[in-house]
C-alpha cells in the first residue's frame, strides 16, 4: 500500500459540533412548545436529519436554495430531529420550532480532543487539512474555528462550488496537498458525503462516529474520537 502522506478531515460532526450541545439547544426550543426531549432521542434525530442534508446537498446544495426553499428544507430537517426524539409534528409546527432553535445562542465549536489530535498528526510529518461543505472562505473557516496553525489548509464548498460527495472537492484538496488519492485518508462522520465520496475519489475513508449512530459498521474503519483516529492512522502508516 502506498505511503500515507495526507489526512483530510470533515468539519461538522467530525472536528466540531454545537456549543452548547445540540440536545440542550433543542430542549430549550421545544420546551416553549410543551415538549421534552432526551440526548439519546436528539442524537437519533440528528442522525436521520444529517443524512437528509447530505442527500439534499448531493442534488441541490442548501446554500443555493431560495429563502422559501431553505425554510421548507429546515422545517423537514427539524421534523426528522423531532421524529428521532419521539415526536411526530407536521411541517408547519416543525418550522416554528426550527425558528425557535435559530433564536438560541449557540456556535459551532471544536470538540475538546481536536487540537491535540491535529497537532499530534502533523508532528508525524503528515499533511493535515479540512474538506468542508461549509459555505465559507477557507481561511475564514480556519480563523473562525481556531484551526489556523493546526492544519495546513482547508478546502470548502463555498470556494470550490462543489459539495461532498462530488469528487471534484476531494480532487481540489488532493491538488492542494500535492498527493495522490491512494496516499491520503479522509476522516468523516457522514456515510454518503464523506465515506462514499472519499471512496469514489480513490481516498481511503475512516468513519468517525462520535454519537454512535453507526455501531457495528464494518465496511470501512470506524473511530469514535481523535484518539482512535490516531490509532487507526498509525496502523496505516506501519503497513
Amino acid at each position: 500500500m502506498p505511503l500515507l502522506k495526507a489526512v483530510f478531515f470533515d468539519m461538522y460532526g467530525t472536528l466540531a459540533g454545537f456549543d452548547p450541545p445540540r440536545e440542550q439547544i433543542q430542549a430549550t426550543a421545544v420546551g416553549k412548545f410543551g415538549l421534552e426531549v432526551t440526548k439519546e432521542g436528539i442524537d437519533a434525530g440528528y442522525h436521520m436529519a444529517d443524512e437528509f442534508m447530505t442527500s439534499q446537498n448531493s442534488m441541490k446544495p442548501v446554500r443555493t436554495m431560495s429563502a422559501n426553499e431553505q425554510w421548507a428544507f429546515f422545517a423537514r430537517f427539524e421534523q426528522l430531529v423531532l421524529r428521532g426524539a419521539g415526536h411526530e409534528l407536521d411541517l408547519a409546527a416543525a418550522g416554528e420550532i426550527w425558528a425557535e432553535v435559530r433564536r438560541q445562542e449557540y456556535q459551532i465549536a471544536l470538540f475538546p480532543d481536536v487540537i491535540d489530535g491535529l497537532d499530534c498528526l502533523r508532528k508525524t510529518g503528515l499533511i493535515v487539512a479540512v474538506i468542508s461543505n461549509m459555505n465559507l472562505d477557507s481561511q475564514k473557516l480556519c480563523d473562525d474555528m481556531g484551526l489556523t496553525g493546526h492544519v495546513d489548509f482547508a478546502v470548502t464548498s463555498g470556494e470550490t462550488g462543489y459539495e461532498k460527495p462530488d469528487v471534484r472537492i476531494f480532487e481540489s484538496a488532493l491538488s492542494r496537498a500535492s498527493v495522490s488519492a491512494d496516499e491520503s485518508v479522509l476522516i468523516g462522520d457522514q456515510l454518503e458525503s464523506d465515506i462514499f465520496g472519499a471512496q469514489n475519489a480513490g481516498i481511503r475513508p475512516v468513519l468517525i462516529d462520535r454519537y454512535d449512530g453507526h455501531v457495528g459498521y464494518t465496511k470501512h474503519p470506524r473511530a469514535t474520537d481523535m484518539e482512535s483516529v490516531i490509532a487507526l492512522i498509525s496502523e496505516m502508516m506501519s503497513e
